[in-house]
């Protein structure tokens, strides 16, 4: 099993939610100027659609993923 270094920290969003312990689901990643497909897994379930980082990378093609809000994609009047 090969690490991809090149996807840690990188942000993607879930096609597919995960299911915690329960299963991977699966995150489009940009990564290397273009969008890749990864089973994604997380500690606790997240739903399809969620913005998540790529934390670690398990090889073939697998990553752990997080839940993830860019702190500079906030709107201006979300601070208070």
């Amino acid at each position: 099993m090969v690490r991809d270094d090149a996807v840690f920290g990188c942000t993607g969003v879930l096609l597919i939610g995960t299911r915690g312990a329960a299963g991977p689901g699966e995150v489009l990643v940009r990564v290397r100027g273009g969008s890749e497909a990864f089973l994604a897994w997380s500690a606790e379930p997240l739903p399809a659609r969620t913005t998540v980082l790529v934390i670690e990378s398990r090889g073939n093609r697998q990553v752990d993923v997080m839940e993830w809000a860019d702190p500079l994609d906030a709107s201006p009047g979300d601070a208070d």
